[in-house]
């Protein structure tokens, strides 16, 4: 598959799921969590509280892993595996963007100071479990 159906194939998985599962660095050792995801052009954005340990984390250690898809019928899914950087991003843009009103469990509304954004930056992105296939990967 080319390197541009691979990356239709993986948008077209980010569209479909907006739930996955973040994994990143806690004492040396991989620390999975579930989290909403929103997606730019293959960057991925999940909202977060800026006094959580996630952001603790990413600020000793920016690698970071994301699976998304897998989740309607499973066996025969496919999903992708996504490894790269992440960071803080504050941008007022994006808090509106994708400020949504189920939040208010954790924030004031999309000015509040500890609503931020991890966002994960591709370096890699794998696609798997794609009809019996091996795994596809391209660099980002």
């Amino acid at each position: 598959m080319s390197q541009e159906n691979l990356k239709k194939k993986a948008m077209e998985i980010i569209s479909k799921h907006r739930t996955g599962v973040l994994a990143n660095v806690e004492n040396n050792k991989p620390h999975t969590r579930y989290m909403t995801f929103f997606n730019k052009d293959l960057t991925l954005y999940t909202p977060t509280q800026m006094d959580t340990e996630k952001v603790d984390e990413i600020q000793k250690n920016p690698s970071a892993s994301v699976l998304l898809g897998y989740e309607a019928k499973g066996i025969s899914d496919s999903y992708i595996e996504v490894s790269g950087k992440s960071r803080i991003n504050q941008s007022q843009e994006l808090k509106q963007q994708f400020w949504d009103d189920s939040f208010q469990k954790w924030f004031d509304g999309p000015e509040d100071p500890n609503y931020v954004f991890l966002e994960i930056q591709p370096e890699t992105i794998r696609i798997l479990n794609t009809e019996g296939g091996p795994p596809q990967e391209f660099q980002v």
